[in-house]
């Protein structure tokens, strides 16, 4: 299998910093001012990890002209973990489990933003689909800020199935949605288990998702636009359950 090219610096450090790839080299930019990459060249020494120069129209070409800022990371492939792996975190972090799961969302940018909210907002996983899902690439890695490489990432064929094996576990699952019957965010309790599961840009939840959900949570609008993207809307039913987890005195 050909190696990932991981790209810009943050998403190189928090690789580095996570430790749970296959690292097979740094390629750095010979021209490049890498000043404010020094802890990175200090880690991949320290990790034995070679490091080996390049001119800027490779690294440019490896990264398909997308923005690399001097720097790639040559790694195998992503390590996906198990649902069972994402429940455990939360058990040795002594804390209610709080899951994200993306209903065949597609756009690897929006995927990134999430994770990035997700690890910052202490979710002990993600779950995506294998199938018709995005799967977390080096764009998702690095829209991420090298959150990805931090967070518990399950690949699952069936979605509706993990929503099963949760609520089995005693986790709440939630969907967002736009409908009626929607019950709006902030009156919803939230700190409790959950699972907040996320919908496809365009069509939202599946039917059979959406009726598999505990209970359907919307955000409020208040201006003349009355939907949010995938991202944003995740972003903030993530900020809400965790605030909620700390009005409660918990972390």
């Amino acid at each position: 299998m050909a190696p990932e090219i991981l790209f810009r610096r943050n998403a190189v450090r928090e690789c580095l910093a996570a430790g749970r790839r296959r690292v097979l080299r740094l390629v750095v930019a010979r021209d490049a001012d890498l000043a404010a990459a020094q802890d990175i060249l200090a880690e991949a020494r320290r990790r034995g990890v070679p490091v080996v120069e390049s001119d800027k129209k490779a690294l440019n070409v490896a990264a398909h002209g997308e923005p690399h800022q001097g720097v790639l990371l040559e790694v195998g492939p992503y390590p996906y973990a198990g649902l069972e792996d994402i429940l455990a975190r939360a058990g040795e972090r002594g804390e209610a489990p709080l899951v994200v799961l993306l209903d065949l969302v597609q756009d690897p940018r929006n995927v990134g933003a999430l994770l990035r909210t997700a690890e910052a907002m202490g979710a002990h996983g993600i779950v995506i689909q294998e199938r018709r899902g995005c799967e977390i690439t080096p764009t998702v890695v690095t829209t991420s800020a090298g959150a990805a490489e931090h967070l518990l990432v399950a690949q699952v064929t069936n979605l509706v199935e993990a929503m099963r094996r949760l609520k089995k576990q005693a986790v709440w699952v939630f969907g967002l949605g736009l409908g009626a019957e929607a019950e709006p965010l902030e009156a919803v309790d939230l700190d409790r288990p959950l699972g907040l599961v996320i919908g496809n840009e365009g069509d939202g939840l599946r039917r059979l998702v959406r009726d598999e959900c505990d209970l359907l949570v919307r955000l409020a609008m208040y201006g003349r636009v009355q939907s949010l993207n995938a991202a944003v809307a995740g972003s903030l039913a993530l900020y809400a359950a965790r605030a909620a987890r700390r009005k409660a005195g918990r972390r």
